[in-house]
């Protein structure tokens, strides 16, 4: 079948009729002013807010999503149980176990013997948290930070774990949170992208989990609002640079004539998709020339990048994005994920969760410093947790020196600081194996309408049509906002 035939087939009468002659000025018209849009479009924002967003003042313009993907132990970063040195080798009680979900990793095991962290905890701030050794540089901030020792997911594997906690589901096809902010609140840059996404390098050698880009999908909503993932070697974005004999104007000239085109294409077809690839087009414009400025270091002063760690200056390493998730939110882009692989660790715990603290603690100290010094933090919201935690039970064998940790979904630590966030506090309690809930349980879908809460968004007013359901983030039940967290 033709093009041609195929287009008639496809045209309602109405859009026949339309397109036969009727309203061929409506067309011109169109075309015009695609070349005036473009002409002025160094100067308006791509993507503003819905109408009537926010819902009321928000604490947040930005959010930086430190995601430790593969699940970190709760029980050597966070959860301290100085208890547990008596129960070295021991099974854990099946009172404490409870019958609860096993993975096949472990389900076929003999014994489930209890493995004591191996790190020094110690205190800090004013408030007195205790953290590991591995995290000493992001606890000297404990009291900027709200640690949430209780979160507890849906899922036990990595695959659905990790996108339920980007979209609120556990199956594709629904929208992560940061197209959520960009789609609802818009972006305040107009030469970068609403939601950004770093994907750095990892020491550790363990099994690292494969990154989906549902993690940082638009779902349902307009393709737009999709992450734009910077690569982490060579040049950032593909193809970002003009060939040789191509310059800017012939460039702008190209986009201008495509605009027309695909004005005229709108016109007949009314495909909402259409004016994204337009609108895709034009942001990749700007970032011509914005991306090389965002990536060149050479204003930043030396004491700030000696903060970040002797890998700031590696492209692709996590110290380097911590510095770049600055700079983006310093240029008014609304969100930036940053998914830190290489957490997943069944065997040899110790030596790889060290290799991945020295990869991520550093630079995360040094971004809370950063970001409180130039008066960002005020403004921008951190959050910083994984998928799920792990067993406190070893995986394989156990010695003095040396454990694996299963997935465990029932609770795990996560925390936030900055805009909107009263620091130094704790919210829950585990029992004495960080195996339960024993106060204050926080689902993960709590935790991001608290995060829409702090971008002053109502997260059940957030809501988008989408298979005969009022579709929004945090699922059709009930969830709470965290208001013991707001400042």
């Amino acid at each position: 079948m033709s093009p041609f035939d195929e287009l008639n087939l496809i045209q309602t009468r109405r859009q026949f009729f339309r397109g036969a002659g009727l309203s061929l000025g409506g067309v011109g018209l169109g075309a015009l002013m695609c070349k005036e849009a473009a002409a002025t479009a160094g100067s308006k924002i791509m993507h503003p807010a819905l109408d009537g967003l926010p819902h009321f003042a928000p604490k947040a313009k930005a959010v930086i999503y430190l995601h430790m993907n593969g699940g970190p132990s709760q029980l050597d970063t966070w959860d301290y149980k100085p208890g547990l040195g008596e129960w070295y080798d021991k099974d854990i009680p099946p009172s404490v176990q409870g019958g609860q979900r096993l993975t096949g990793m472990t389900s076929k095991q003999a014994r489930f013997p209890v493995a004591p962290s191996i790190f020094r905890f110690s205190q800090h701030g004013q408030c007195g948290r205790w953290a590991s050794e591995l995290v000493s540089h992001t606890a000297a901030h404990a009291d900027d930070i709200a640690l949430i020792k209780t979160v507890h997911t849906n899922a036990i594997n990595h695959d659905p774990a990790c996108t339920f906690v980007m979209t609120g589901r556990e199956v594709p096809g629904y929208a992560s949170l940061g197209s959520w902010l960009g789609y609802g609140l818009g972006s305040e840059s107009e030469n970068l992208p609403a939601f950004v996404v770093l994907t750095p390098s990892w020491k550790s050698v363990g099994a690292a989990q494969a990154l989906f880009s549902r993690m940082w999908s638009s779902g349902f909503l307009p393709a737009q609002f999709n992450g734009v993932a910077l690569r982490s070697s060579g040049d950032p974005v593909l193809y970002l640079r003009n060939p040789d004999g191509v310059s800017a104007a012939n460039r702008r000239e190209m986009l201008d004539s495509l605009a027309e085109f695909n004005a005229h294409r709108f016109s007949q077809l009314g495909d909402p998709s259409i004016q994204a690839r337009i609108a895709q087009y034009e942001m990749a414009f700007r970032m011509q020339s914005s991306v090389p400025e965002l990536v060149d270091l050479s204003g930043e002063d030396t004491k700030t990048l000696e903060s970040y760690g002797p890998e700031v200056h590696k492209s692709g390493s996590f110290a380097s994005s911590a510095l770049m998730a600055r700079r983006l939110v310093e240029r008014g882009v609304r969100v930036v994920q940053i998914l830190h692989r290489g957490w997943d660790q069944h065997g040899n715990l110790p030596s790889e969760i060290r290799l991945q603290c020295q990869d991520t603690d550093q630079p995360i100290g040094a971004l809370l410093t950063d970001l409180k010094q130039r008066g960002l933090l005020d403004s921008t919201l951190v959050v910083w947790g994984g998928e799920f935690g792990r067993t406190v039970y070893s995986q394989g064998t156990l010695t003095q020196t040396n454990y694996g940790r299963d997935h465990h979904p029932r609770n795990f630590c996560m925390w936030m600081a900055g805009a909107g966030v009263k620091g130094g506090i704790s919210i829950g309690e585990t029992d004495d194996f960080s195996y339960n809930i024993t106060e204050s349980p926080v689902h993960l879908n709590d935790l991001n309408a608290t995060i829409l809460h702090l971008c002053g968004i109502d997260h059940e007013r957030l809501t988008v049509k989408f298979q005969g359901l009022d579709a929004r983030l945090t699922g059709v039940e009930k969830q709470r906002v965290l208001t013991e967290v707001l400042a």
